[in-house]
């Protein structure tokens, strides 16, 4: 079966890039191409772009100068230079805290810091994804050197209360450094860090209608770090490497127009979220709300239908041009069900078969109208050929369905 429609609901995976915002690039092409180090004038106007990119970027973190604000190469790359760089920057303390359900890039920078000696604790969620606070509280020690938690999930979109965890962490030890990943909070939800004691927080431009390839950090400016990348002088010396014009300056101007467009993506677009959640548990005899908290992102919903494949209900969405995910797009090459739904306790009649939808402010309601007409018949389709059809019958009886 083929199909030209295109129903993109994996926004969390990466966004389209805005028109607005390839307009704004284009320049820095063809036109303004200069070394923005270079003394003469045609790089001069490079280095001026800049300086605007990161006042706007100053903005979108709510930070106090633009002097806190360092352009990367990606969220993972913000994530690794903010770990590692805080704790190159002071080695007297071994310990370090994050959560089970962190994306592969900080998960995974704490796993090889524990093969190079840190002492790691990893906190678990509750059912519906929530951070178990008390056993983060009561993690932290005097050794304890940095905690690294996410702002939004990835796959379930629930929030973690980054400002309360910054504040009571620094009240059990002020030595302590917090970085929060950003990446999925970023153009969906308010971020002000100045009116917080986080120390660092990373974000990813392709997030938020930005190109692929370009991210930013914020450090607080009483935070010492180190550079991962040595040369030039470059970012006020923490990370070398001539910068990224064009895309600097396309994550600035993405980074605006979704700080004005705040209200409609808490408004109408958690309006289209909830359409699609609730006409999906309801059309759906074996489906299950996986992201059930009420802290979440507005564009983010996470449903497990049970008794099927994750895989094949996607190969199946893909025939119809609706395009989802089975977890974080960076975990997507592992047959292994998502890190995340496990810590979770997401039953294992679901496990396997859970959905991740994400939209976006460009995702329209006759989009939504689309999939939940096809979804009822891709999981028909699906169930009818799987291997646990008595499962599947004693789930109608106990549903009332025969």
């Amino acid at each position: 079966m083929t199909n030209s429609k295109l129903i993109y609901l994996d926004n969390n995976a990466t966004t389209k890039v805005d028109e607005h915002v390839i307009e704004t690039m284009m320049p820095y092409f063809s036109e303004s191409y200069g070394n923005p180090s270079s003394i003469y004038k045609f790089g001069g106007k490079n280095s001026k772009a800049l300086k605007e990119a990161r006042e706007k970027m100053k903005d979108f973190f709510g930070a106090n100068n633009s002097k806190e604000i360092f352009f990367t190469a990606s969220g993972s790359e913000s994530a690794n230079m903010a770990i590692r760089g805080v704790l190159s920057s002071d080695k007297s303390m071994n310990h370090l805290i994050t959560t089970k359900v962190e994306h592969p890039c900080v998960l995974n920078t704490h796993k090889q810091l524990e093969k190079e000696g840190y002492k790691v604790t990893y906190i678990g969620v509750n059912s519906v994804g929530e951070l178990n606070l008390e056993e983060l509280y009561n993690a932290v020690t005097d050794k304890t050197a940095l905690v690294s938690c996410m702002y939004a999930n990835n796959e379930t979109g629930t929030t973690f209360p980054v400002k309360e965890i910054a504040e009571k962490v620094k009240s059990i030890n002020p030595k302590t450094k917090v970085f929060v990943d950003g990446v999925q909070a970023a153009g969906k939800i308010d971020i002000n860090v100045k009116e917080t004691q986080i120390d660092m927080m990373g974000v990813s431009g392709h997030k938020f209608h930005a190109p692929k390839g370009i991210g930013s950090l914020y450090v607080k400016s009483s935070t010492l770090i180190t550079p991962l990348i040595i040369g030039g002088h470059q970012e006020s010396g923490k990370r070398a490497g001539t910068e990224n014009v064009p895309f600097i300056v396309g994550m600035a101007e993405a980074a605006q127009l979704a700080k004005d467009s705040l209200n409609y993506e808490i408004t109408h677009v958690k309006k289209l979220r909830d359409k699609l959640e609730n006409g999906l548990l309801s059309k759906i005899y074996n489906a299950r709300l996986n992201s059930a908290s009420k802290n979440r992102v507005p564009n983010t919903t996470n449903i497990g239908f049970e008794y099927v494949e994750g895989e094949l209900i996607l190969l199946n969405m893909d025939d119809y041009g609706i395009c989802a995910s089975s977890g974080s797009a960076c975990t997507s090459g592992s047959l292994d069900p998502s890190h995340v739904l496990k810590a979770m306790g997401v039953p294992f009649t679901s496990l396997h078969g859970s959905i991740r939808f994400s939209l976006s402010r460009f995702t329209t309601e006759e989009e939504i109208d689309y999939t939940l007409e096809k979804m009822p018949i891709i999981i028909d389709k699906v169930t009818s050929i799987s291997p646990f059809q008595k499962e599947l019958r004693e789930l109608k009886e106990r549903k009332g369905i025969i």
